[in-house]
């Protein structure tokens, strides 16, 4: 029987969560962060999911799609199609992936930027399908649970505290600004424009996996200086969604000192495995990652496939 691609529904949620946790096991997504990124996400974003139905009811692929909200250029959009492993070649990521492709093309999408697993399989099929390889990302692994990590540095130096996010509540701003500063110095295949501050509540603050008790900021002299944010699967899984240091601020340790205070804390809360992801010319946060314990675990290719204009 042949594959049946339809829009999400919220009841799919567990199935594509499942799907996510078995084709990319290094990332943490739940439930209910998928239904948020599906119907919360901003609006400019376009955000729409699609999930490949197998003859017996069974989920098993999906495929996220949306506009760039962060591309400084009009036309840039993303692509993710995720199968699992036990049903890979019966065809579900082909039509996954030609479907989104056709509705971001009808959204004025240009540029679909994706992101393929270095299994020996997917370059090719993405490569297949017109998309080119651009350069890797890296994704590494700690064992919470037995990671030595650094004792907490006492005394800070002079003029440094560590806050959580949640001590923010009454003013984000500050958080957002030192966000848009970090996130523009990131390597990529596109130039990057600051999100609105609704869209960026939506994209990160307001997200149901987002723990504003473990996400860590370094203040200096009271100015944002650094802060490394935490996601959580609310089982046992930690994801550090970003970690940077403002340009005034960098070189101090002020990055590996905020993600250390979170990390002790996560395990504190009973999470056991933390997982990070860097692109492969990052290499002041590979060395903070590497310092931390942290191991490789997987490997990822960013792509870009060129669409005609319509």
């Amino acid at each position: 029987m042949p594959i049946i691609v339809r829009a999400f529904r919220p009841e799919d949620a567990e199935d594509v969560a499942a799907v996510h946790r078995a084709a990319v096991p290094h990332q943490v997504r739940s439930p209910e962060a998928v239904v948020w990124d599906a119907f919360r996400s901003p609006a400019a974003m376009r955000r729409h999911r699609l999930v490949a139905v197998d003859e017996d009811g069974r989920v098993t692929g999906c495929a996220d799609t949306g506009i760039d909200v962060e591309s400084a250029e009009p036309g840039h959009g993303f692509l993710l199609t995720e199968v699992r492993p036990d049903a890979r070649g019966r065809g579900a990521g082909q039509v996954l992936t030609a479907a989104a492709e056709t509705r971001l093309a009808s959204l004025g999408v240009t540029a679909v930027h994706s992101r393929v697993a270095d299994d020996g399989c997917s370059p090719g099929f993405a490569e297949r399908r017109g998309y080119l390889r651009g350069g890797p990302v890296r994704y590494l692994a700690l064992d919470l649970a037995e990671a030595v990590l650094p004792e907490p540095r006492a005394p800070l130096p002079p003029g440094t505290e560590l806050r959580t996010a949640a001590a923010f509540t009454g003013d984000l701003r500050p958080l957002y600004e030192a966000d848009v500063e970090c996130v523009a110095d990131e390597p990529g295949d596109m130039v990057v424009a600051p999100v609105p501050f609704e869209d960026w509540l939506l994209l990160n603050w307001a997200r149901p996996d987002f723990d504003a008790d473990l996400t860590t900021v370094a203040l200096v002299d009271g100015a944002v200086a650094a802060y490394s944010v935490a996601q959580v699967d609310g089982r046992d899984r930690y994801w550090s969604g970003m970690t940077g240091t403002r340009r005034a601020f960098r070189g101090r340790g002020l990055a590996r000192l905020a993600k250390t205070a979170s990390l002790r804390r996560a395990r504190a809360a009973g999470y056991r495995h933390a997982f990070t992801g860097n692109d492969a010319d990052n290499r002041p946060m590979l060395a903070v990652n590497a310092r931390l314990g942290y191991r490789p675990a997987a490997m990822q290719w960013r792509c870009v496939k060129r669409l005609p204009p319509r």
